[in-house]
């Protein structure tokens, strides 16, 4: 049984809104990727450009499966779990996903209100921290709401998991580290 709150934020996801939520080390802020209006306001919201892409995260892989060419082996044995991947972008992924990169972004988390609400929402999302550009993220939903008031939709109550810092981030067609966790 899934919760009131949980259910009201999928349906926000579904209908075009921003959705603030717990994630593995701090909140995120989601929308629909397929949306290009949410994303941009998303992005308006963030002060983050267009330019740097965003990570899509998922309950499962088939959730991945609109936006990557692939799921190596070895991605694959790190999910689900909290392990961010770049890897080659499926032919229809948006320039507003990617921001013009060769790769995509992208996590299934075991983190499980992150998870359901992925479920719920029957798609990958957008999944950015809860923080404006050179700010620390929020890691609690009151800290959401005292930053971003009524610019976002709704935000999900519920507690961030015990990651001492963001997930690294692997390209999964070079090996190399792109950010450290």
């Amino acid at each position: 049984m899934f919760s009131r709150e949980l259910l009201h934020a999928a349906r926000v996801l579904r209908r075009g809104g921003i959705v603030a939520y717990a994630t593995e080390y701090c909140f995120g802020l989601g929308c629909d990727p397929g949306n290009r209006d949410a994303v941009l306001r998303l992005l308006r919201l963030k002060r983050r450009s267009l330019k740097k892409g965003l990570i899509l995260l998922a309950a499962d892989t088939r959730q991945l499966a609109p936006y990557v060419a692939e799921i190596p082996p070895q991605v694959l044995a790190t999910w689900p779990g909290p392990h961010t991947w770049l890897l080659t972008p499926g032919h229809t992924v948006p320039r507003w996903i990617t921001g013009g990169q060769a790769r995509v972004a992208v996590r299934v988390t075991a983190h499980p209100q992150a998870a359901a609400l992925c479920r719920l929402a029957h798609m990958a999302i957008v999944s950015t921290s809860a923080n404006r550009a050179n700010d620390a993220p929020a890691r609690t939903d009151r800290e959401v709401r005292r930053r971003f008031g009524h610019g976002i939709d709704y935000v999900l109550p519920g507690y961030v998991g015990d990651a001492p810092a963001p997930t690294p981030i692997r390209d999964a067609v070079t090996g190399g580290l792109v950010r450290p966790g």
